[in-house]
């Protein structure tokens, strides 16, 4: 059972990084912006407690996160489920759940790739500094925290129109990334501002890695990981209201 899990992860990545569309744009977004703004700021500059390129591996490395698994699981599902993928995978003796699994692996996967490149260029062009322990720490925090979006690009995927999928997960991804404070850090941005981000997912996984510094944020670790654990649950119940109602769709 466990090689079957592992083939179809393993193929699921080749698929992935063989779609340009979506492995380049996964890896330059979040790494291109932490080049222009966390490598050319002032290496005296602070916020949070924490020197400017060191602050924004969290957040950046968040969004690379978010990228890899939104678009994966939101477009890809749904674009699968057009063509009628699903219908093949349920005909075949493979676990059902091995496609899914596989997809979130292979998501995970590529936002691990986003982070050891940010990783790379933060210690080797930007001059941050930490224990090995404390990247460690950070890279796992960041990659725990996709459990929501994976769900959240489950429940699209599942739910939206093939032709619709791509432009929703745009609509959610970068509103969300920069209300979050994860292009900007959230004391940069209007009250207004703040006061929304409380409310969103990304903002709670960016606080977390920030945690993960010793960055100075608001709130502790208990409600941050409260907060992106009702929202994995809540996406996670509309992911399996679209799977029921796909399997209604075509079996009756």
């Amino acid at each position: 059972m466990l090689h079957i899990y592992w083939k179809e992860t393993k193929f699921e990545f080749l698929n992935l990084l063989r779609l340009p569309s979506y492995s380049l744009s996964t890896i330059l977004f979040p790494v291109l912006f932490y080049a222009f703004f966390g490598l050319m700021m002032p290496s005296s500059s602070r916020v949070g407690g924490t020197g400017f390129a060191q602050y924004l591996l969290a957040t950046y490395g968040a969004c690379g996160i978010m990228s890899a698994t939104l678009f994966a699981l939101g477009v890809g599902v749904a674009s699968e489920r057009g063509l009628g993928w699903l219908t093949v995978k349920r005909a075949s003796p493979m676990p059902h759940a091995a496609w899914f699994a596989a997809k979130a692996a292979a998501a995970v996967a590529f936002g691990a790739v986003v982070l050891i490149l940010l990783f790379s260029m933060g210690a080797g062009l930007g001059g941050v500094t930490m224990p090995a322990s404390r990247w460690a720490q950070l890279a796992g925090v960041l990659l725990l925290g996709s459990i929501p979006f994976s769900m959240l690009g489950l429940a699209i995927g599942m739910l939206a129109k093939p032709t619709a999928a791509s432009g929703i997960v745009n609509l959610i991804f970068l509103p969300m990334c920069f209300l979050s404070g994860l292009w900007l850090p959230i004391a940069f941005l209007p009250k207004g501002i703040k006061a929304a981000a409380v409310f969103l997912p990304g903002f709670h996984l960016g606080q977390l890695g920030l945690l993960s510094l010793g960055a100075k944020v608001s709130g502790d670790v208990f409600q941050h990981v409260a907060v992106l654990g009702v929202y994995s649950v809540l996406f996670a119940l509309a992911a399996w209201l679209g799977y029921r109602r796909e399997q209604e769709r075509m079996f009756g």
